[in-house]
């Protein structure tokens, strides 16, 4: 399940990811990204907040079909904070970086530890 963390009025999408993922959240979150897109910004910064997530709970189908819409709109991505407890995310995050470094202008994703979530939310506003 997917939940708006916060609103924003800018170009920012803040939401948490809780329990699972599955194909009724890859739509809302499509949906409340492109709500941002459709209010004129060229870029969308995104807060996506992973530590009460279960990957056992996630549909590998929803996953992979998020992962397919990302790479189809990663321009119209600009920062990109991770916030989550996990040492493999937060090693993952550099990698994203410097492979998509050229893909981009204005895009950084960074990753935050849940007790940095100030931070992350400072990172996307």
């Amino acid at each position: 399940m997917i939940e708006q963390l916060q609103t924003f009025e800018g170009n920012t999408l803040a939401i948490e990811v809780i329990n699972g993922f599955d194909e009724t959240d890859e739509k809302l979150a499509q949906k409340l990204f492109q709500e941002k897109l459709d209010k004129g910004f060229e870029q969308v910064n995104v807060l996506v907040k992973l530590d009460e997530m279960k990957v056992s709970n996630t549909s590998v189908k929803a996953f992979m079909e998020d992962m397919i819409w990302v790479l189809r709109n990663y321009k119209k991505l600009g920062h990109l904070a991770i916030v989550a407890h996990s040492n493999v995310l937060k090693a993952l995050v550099p990698i994203d970086n410097f492979f998509f470094e050229r893909a981009s202008k204005g895009r950084l994703e960074k990753y935050f530890d849940i007790s940095q979530m100030d931070e992350a939310m400072e990172f996307v506003s």
